[in-house]
């Protein structure tokens, strides 16, 4: 049933719940996941193709339970989550059209940016601040960029909607995390959609994977919900550098 020995799923499913743990707080569980199907001798765009079925669990529990916890409506989401599904099947389908290489040798350096900009800006907490694009604005430009780069690579994601939600949405560190999650599903919802047709990912795996991204998104969006930016900051900073520190790896 399972594409890999009962050993190897074990070890899948115990990296799938801290990559959902992860990824509640501060997004970067991709970077468990996608070395963990690597390891399990899942082919790289399988390893893709899969991460994005057991991902889309963990981003759907967090946004749940965000919601439920008061720190974002889900109805008024509504709008920017069909734009972000339908931005990540387009950049899903313009994988083999776009010099993606290029692209690639820039994210260490964004990804620095960003983990020095939450580690070093002062006054970053849970309260709002002033927008710097109106809720229109931001979805029409700042959500299909994201998500079109979350189906076209994908590394990231999270992190990149957090700061545009900071940034440039005015949300506080706790609301942003907040709002990043339906987005983030949305967008791996869409390019899932594209890849079951031009990939093969393993479908009983990723299921599987995906039971245990509930299970550790249910208890890292509980505990970002109880102590707000003194978690989410450090966590974003670590991913972000870490993240940063994987893709230089992968230029050799």
């Amino acid at each position: 049933m399972f594409e890999v020995g009962f050993d190897i799923l074990l070890l899948l499913l115990i990296a799938g719940f801290f990559a959902g743990f992860l990824d509640a707080i501060a997004g970067g569980g991709g970077l468990i996941t996608v070395p963990a199907l690597l390891l399990a001798g899942c082919p790289p765009v399988t390893a893709l193709a899969t991460n994005k079925v057991q991902g889309i669990f963990g981003a759907g529990t967090a946004a749940f339970s965000y919601a439920a916890g008061g720190h974002v409506n889900l109805k008024r989401q509504a709008l920017p989550a069909c734009i972000a599904f339908a931005a990540s099947m387009a950049g899903a389908l313009l994988v083999s059209r776009l010099p993606v290489h290029w692209i690639t040798y820039a994210l260490p350096f964004l990804m620095i940016g960003i983990a020095l900009f939450f580690a070093l800006k002062p006054g970053l907490n849970d309260s709002d601040r002033t927008e710097r694009l109106s809720p229109m604005m931001f979805n029409l430009t700042m959500v299909p960029l994201v998500a079109a780069y979350d189906g076209l690579l994908g590394p990231g994601t999270g992190s990149f909607f957090m700061m545009a939600f900071v940034v440039l949405g005015g949300a506080g560190v706790l609301k942003a995390t907040a709002r990043t999650k339906l987005l983030n599903f949305a967008s791996n919802g869409g390019a899932l959609f594209v890849f079951a047709f031009i990939a093969t990912p393993w479908w009983a795996t990723g299921l599987a994977m995906g039971l245990a991204q509930i299970v550790g998104a249910k208890v890292g969006a509980s505990l970002a919900q109880k102590i707000g930016a003194k978690l989410i900051k450090p966590l974003l900073v670590f991913t972000s550098g870490a993240l940063a520190i994987r893709l230089m790896m992968d230029w050799f």
